[in-house]
């Protein structure tokens, strides 16, 4: 439990500490490290020794990951270091992201009974159609960061319809229970997961689509 209360502090202060230019590049450092040591690797990485045959463990490392690759672009625009570090670091962090892109994308074609009824009723043509199109929407991503091809807006896409699942999958809901705290946990990481893909756009905008 003190640990627990601990790791809430801790995410409290740094993400405080990204917020504040002088501050930036420490409070970056300090997430990317904490949920790729901590969260991916004491907590998460326990689970999927468990259950590796199973693809739910793979894709809550992917969340976990995917907010440490933004993170870690931060830091390597933010900090002061090595411009030739800094790119490694920033090519390290989009390749992270791809990955998890694509292991975004399986996990809706995997789970599609978990997802097809998150997609609300009223959209056209059916709930499976977005389901499938919204997988193959991440892993197209996934590819295209990881190729460089047309990388910008891949990453530009995937955050518009990370942030057009807030209002049609994760808010409606919350406003159905908002005592679940499940609920305002899927919308927390939908909305970090966001950031982190406007985060990649902004890794990729020096570098010309192919």
């Amino acid at each position: 439990t003190a640990l627990a209360y601990a790791a809430a502090v801790f995410m409290l202060v740094a993400g405080a500490a990204v917020l504040w230019r002088r501050t930036m590049a420490l409070g970056a450092a300090a997430l990317a490290g904490y949920f790729a040591l901590i969260v991916v690797g004491l907590m998460n990485g326990r689970v999927l020794l468990a259950h590796y045959a199973e693809y739910g463990p793979y894709e809550s490392i992917a969340i976990e990951l995917a907010i440490a690759a933004g993170a870690l672009i931060v830091y390597a625009s933010s900090a002061n270091i090595d411009a030739a570090l800094a790119s490694r670091l920033t090519r390290l962090a989009q390749v992270v992201f791809g990955v998890c892109a694509l292991i975004f994308g399986g996990a809706h074609f995997v789970y599609m009974n978990l997802t097809a009824p998150l997609v609300p009723k009223w959209l056209p043509p059916s709930q499976e159609f977005w389901g499938y199109a919204t997988g193959i929407a991440h892993i197209a991503a996934g590819l295209a960061i990881l190729t460089g091809v047309k990388a910008r807006l891949a990453a530009t896409l995937l955050t518009v319809m990370f942030a057009a699942f807030t209002p049609l999958v994760h808010v409606p809901m919350l406003l159905a229970d908002p005592a679940n705290h499940w609920i305002w946990n899927e919308n927390a990481v939908n909305i970090a997961l966001t950031g982190a893909a406007w985060v990649v756009v902004y890794a990729n905008s020096d570098v010309d689509s192919r």
